[in-house]
């Protein structure tokens, strides 16, 4: 069977479930139990003949002769067996649900796994199938699964602008469904549809890995946290089927707040893009002591200001996990890059103690959570000695004059390459001006107003020309666009408030 007939049979069975209520998100994960069984399987027989560490009893040999309702009764207690496992196993079925209440289309999918080879297929088009899920399942609003997925351009030229060498560790605090990991691997590893068509601007060469290389890639490369249950499954799935780690190890992906403990080791490079909205469920204690007494602490000794904005969190936590010179590539929303008190402190000291080299101002419209005006903050570590490591900030606008949607003109990696060309790579230090790509002194930078580097010098033209503005339907999605965010600060007011007592 090739790539496109798979894909639509798992497409067409997927639109059967929906008929009964079923969406992508609970569909994904049966799909994902199914999966890891039928190919824990296929590595037990020969010419793998590997250990998977799966129960007899509550494998696949055993559930796919059945039918009706005792495949519905095995199914579930296999689900229940193997949550309470260890390693790899337990993670993939922790809190394991059976979502398919009809015996019958259970069955169906069941056969539909059992007739295909999943080991020998080509990790291309397993990642293809698995993707394309995940991005439908990001389109669909109401399940909210958009908040977890990064749009795979955005992600592709990240990874083009920092480019990964061979033995390095990445790591990704809140990784989602594992977008940054994908593409980082595709970029060590040559594979991937995008590198291949754009190989000749991206000025790129496939790396040539070594077997220690080879078997680092697959087991120490990539190291995550990922705190929702379900989205963590999906994540370590779809590393999986791309070849990222292993059946029966220790999984790369930690269920685990990020934030709650001080990194363990060092890593080369974080690509990451924390969760947006600006209140936390705790609030981060420093070394001083400060605190919000109402909330629920975390004791870091390594953050530089204590906020309940877990966007600034995230920024702190990333710099203390980067290594001596290790890289990152952060999104984070525009208020990081404006607010005051905390916000003020931590762009300061990150100024000082990192070289904050560049930010990219994104479009609106590219992410599936509504209203988001957001950037890329790239910066490098640097050593703890007292001088200012950022001499000034180069700022690409890729959002004056630049209009978006995720249906009718997603962003594209071809809408980034200009971006990547004025980055160089190659050699950031040897950089050109152009109307969309200004350097800011770090002088310039601190003498603004709360050191903002909320930076814009670009005329919006739809100001002076009303033929210069964007189509209706982009126009629409904007102003939706503006008004959910201005909710959410509404929101944010309200839930700072204090709580009136009720007179009786």
């Amino acid at each position: 069977m090739n790539t496109s007939t798979l894909i639509q049979k798992v497409w067409n069975f997927c639109h059967t479930l929906r008929d009964d209520g079923v969406g992508y998100g609970d569909y994904l994960e049966q799909l994902t139990y199914l999966l890891f069984l039928k190919m824990a399987h296929e590595y037990a027989e020969p010419p793998y003949r590997r250990d998977t560490r799966i129960p007899k009893g509550y494998d696949w040999a055993t559930l796919r002769l059945l039918t009706g309702e005792p495949l519905e009764a095995q199914y579930l207690a296999t689900l229940h067996k193997l949550g309470q496992q260890g390693g790899m196993l337990g993670a993939i079925f922790f809190k394991a649900q059976n979502k398919i209440q009809d015996p019958a289309k259970l069955s169906r999918l069941v056969q539909m796994i059992d007739e295909q080879s999943w080991v020998g297929m080509d990790a291309d088009m397993k990642g293809d199938l698995y993707e394309g899920l995940l991005q439908k399942n990001a389109e669909d609003t109401k399940s909210g699964a958009g908040q977890y997925f990064t749009p795979r351009a955005l992600i592709q030229a990240m990874v083009a602008c920092m480019r990964p060498k061979p033995g390095q560790t990445i790591a990704d605090p809140a990784c989602g469904t594992g977008g940054f990991f994908l593409a980082a691997n595709e970029w060590l590893t040559g594979t991937g549809p995008w590198l291949r068509e754009h190989a000749d601007w991206l000025g790129y060469e496939k790396p040539r890995l070594t077997r220690p290389q080879q078997h680092f890639l697959r087991d120490e490369t990539f190291h995550g946290n990922e705190i929702v249950p379900g989205t963590r499954r999906m994540c370590l799935m779809n590393l999986m089927l791309h070849g990222i780690g292993d059946l029966v190890g220790e999984p790369s992906v930690e269920r685990a707040d990020a934030l709650i403990a001080e990194p363990r080791l060092p890593v080369d490079l974080v690509l990451a893009n924390p969760p947006f909205g600006k209140k936390s469920s705790m609030t981060i204690t420093n070394e001083e002591g400060e605190e919000d007494r109402d909330a629920l602490l975390y004791e870091r000794q390594d953050f530089w200001e204590t906020t309940s904005n877990k966007q600034l969190n995230f920024l702190q936590h990333i710099v203390s996990m980067l290594a001596v010179n290790g890289r990152a590539a952060v999104v984070l929303p525009d208020n990081v890059l404006f607010e005051g008190g905390a916000g003020e402190k931590i762009r300061r000291k990150l100024l000082e103690s990192c070289d904050v080299h560049t930010v990219l101002r994104l479009p609106t419209g590219i992410f599936y959570a509504q209203g988001v005006k957001a950037n890329v903050v790239f910066f490098d570590n640097a050593p703890k000695d007292g001088r200012v490591h950022t001499r000034g900030v180069w700022f690409y606008d890729l959002r004056t004059n630049q209009h978006f949607t995720l249906k009718t003109r997603p962003l594209k990696l071809p809408d980034l390459q200009d971006f990547i060309r004025c980055y160089n790579p190659a050699n950031r230090h040897e950089r050109v001006a152009t109307e969309r790509f200004r350097f800011y002194s770090h002088d310039e930078l601190i003498a603004r107003d709360k050191a903002s580097l909320d930076v814009f010098w670009l005329k919006d033209a739809s100001l002076d020309n009303l033929d210069d503005l964007p189509p209706p339907d982009v126009l629409q999605q904007e102003i939706i666009a503006h008004l959910e965010a201005a909710l959410e600060a509404f929101r944010d007011v309200a839930l700072a408030l204090p709580a009136r007592e009720t007179v009786r």
